[in-house]
C-alpha cells in the first residue's frame, strides 16, 4: 500500500504582517491506498470539509509519498 499528499494552489495565506500571499496548500494526506484514484476517493470519503469549503477537486495534486 502507498501513500499520497494532496495539495491545491487554491486559497492564500496570510502571513505576520497581514500580506497575502498565492502558494500551494495541503489538503490531506491518505495512507494504505493502492494508487491516486483510490487515494482520491478515500480522501474525499473522510473530509466532507471539502466539499463544504467548496475546493475545486480538479484543481487538487497529487504526489507519492515515499
Amino acid at each position: 500500500m502507498k501513500k499520497f499528499i494532496f495539495v491545491t494552489p487554491e486559497g492564500n495565506t496570510l502571513a505576520p504582517n497581514g500580506q497575502e500571499f498565492e502558494n500551494l496548500q495541503v489538503i490531506g494526506i491518505v495512507e494504505n491506498a493502492l494508487n491516486e484514484n483510490e487515494a482520491l476517493k478515500k480522501l474525499l470519503q473522510e473530509n466532507q470539509w471539502i466539499f463544504d469549503g467548496e475546493y475545486n477537486v480538479a484543481e487538487f495534486i497529487c504526489y507519492e509519498i515515499v
